[in-house]
């Protein structure tokens, strides 16, 4: 049996050619702004931005108030017409002082802005009323005034290739004019759910009668693990699609080949690589290039992989089991690490906690429960069985109780990572 970090690296090594061939694709801001295609927007960019101009384009208020010269500071000056932002104002006489608002562009002659706080009145638009002001002692040039290029400077590089695009950079685009720009397209994966007993997640048949004894409702599994890995693989800005494919090896071959086409990166499927007598991924694909590698890890235990002969091409495919835990636990420990470092999505936050109660593992592998967080404690959430997605999904944290461990006690130190 591998261990957990052996199969992590295995899936690091199968993913780092697509990762670094994916080719790119020019996007508008407004569509990165909305996430379009990439599931929470997670995109890198594929070259550099250079700023086309300068930030701030022009010398502006960075408060309400006054519009001076520096130079006569101590002086008493006349008010004239205010200036809004958005308006290009006429240049500021010696002698005088004009009401500016924040972000309006400073007059020529004008060098400092004195707050309005500074002022009798102290706020706008009582403000409005002085004839005259007196500009304060110790007004220096630039004095809340900010300047030409003080953010970014004409030219200069804005962005770097490789640069996660961040609500901040997006703001800092737009800021400068620039409406689409060169990103690296996300990876394509193909989500196979296997089982011929599988339908639609949240479809409703009409419970008919079976020759078995079994009405409807009791004869199939709801696919759980479809819908689930690709909202998971969407958390972490990849783009799925989903198929589900029966265990019967004469058709399951050519769907997945149909549905793999020239469009999938990255084939991910779940159940069928386990010892049972209909493991279709293992018996179909083992011998176009799957590798079955069982970890020492509980759920989650049955691992396969490899560069796979699917549709006149190899394609990187990772298998995880068929149990929706153990798919999930599988996504959280195996790819998606994978995937969230690739486009600067955020590490699962991680702390090491007192256990709040006993638990039995098996020492021979690494076990990953469910649990929730409550004074500065660790409360397992159900059993580890691999079956339990009501109580994963009322879970807040994956705990790792570590090879080696057979038994838990309360107050023994467990690493645990946040779901939420």
């Amino acid at each position: 049996m591998r261990t957990i970090g052996q199969h992590r690296d295995e899936v690091a090594a199968l993913l780092a050619p697509v990762l670094a061939e994916r080719g790119t694709e020019t996007v508008a801001l407004d569509a990165l702004a909305d996430g379009a295609g990439a599931g929470r927007g997670y995109r890198v960019l594929a070259r550099g931005v250079t700023a086309p101009v300068p930030l701030p384009v022009f010398d502006n208020s960075q408060m309400d108030g006054f519009a001076v010269r520096s130079t006569e500071a101590g002086d008493v000056v006349r008010v004239v017409d205010p200036i809004p932002a958005g308006a290009v104002p006429a240049p500021l006489e010696p002698g005088t002082a004009a009401p500016i608002m924040t972000g309006a562009r400073l007059p020529d002659g004008a060098d400092a802005v004195v707050p309005v706080e500074a002022t009798p009145p102290g706020a706008f638009p009582a403000a409005l009323e002085l004839d005259a002001l007196a500009v304060p002692d110790g007004t220096t040039a630039g004095t809340f005034v900010r300047r030409v290029g003080s953010d970014v400077a004409l030219g200069s590089e804005l962005a770097r290739a490789g640069d996660p695009v961040t609500p901040a950079l997006l703001g800092a685009l737009a800021s400068a004019g620039v409406g689409d720009v060169s990103v690296v397209r996300p990876v394509r994966v193909l989500v196979v759910s296997t089982g011929s007993e599988l339908a639609d997640g949240g479809a409703r048949d009409d419970g008919g009668a079976r020759d078995d004894g079994l009405d409807g409702a009791g004869a199939v599994i709801r696919d759980a693990n479809g819908v689930a890995l690709r909202a998971a693989l969407a958390e972490v800005g990849a783009v799925a699609r989903g198929v589900r494919l029966s265990d019967a090896a004469e058709t399951f071959l050519p769907g997945l080949e149909s549905a793999v086409g020239d469009w999938a990166d990255l084939v991910l499927t779940t159940g069928g690589i386990s010892a049972g007598a209909y493991e279709v991924v293992r018996q179909v694909l083992e011998p176009r290039g799957l590798v079955v590698t069982p970890v020492a890890m509980q759920p989650g235990g049955p691992q396969a992989l490899g560069r796979v002969e699917l549709a006149g091409r190899r394609v990187p495919v990772v298998a995880f089991p068929g149990n929706p835990v153990s798919a999930l636990v599988s996504f959280e420990v195996f790819l998606r690490p994978v995937l969230a470092a690739a486009v600067g999505a955020p590490d699962r936050p991680t702390a090491e906690l007192p256990a709040a109660e006993s638990a039995d593992s098996p020492v021979g592998k690494h076990q990953v429960r469910r649990g929730r967080v409550a004074d500065g404690r660790v409360h397992f959430v159900g059993g580890p069985s691999s079956h339990l997605l009501g109580h994963l999904a009322a879970a807040t944290h994956l705990v790792h109780v570590p090879l080696g461990t057979d038994t838990v006690a309360p107050g023994d130190p467990l690493t645990v990572w946040s779901l939420r």
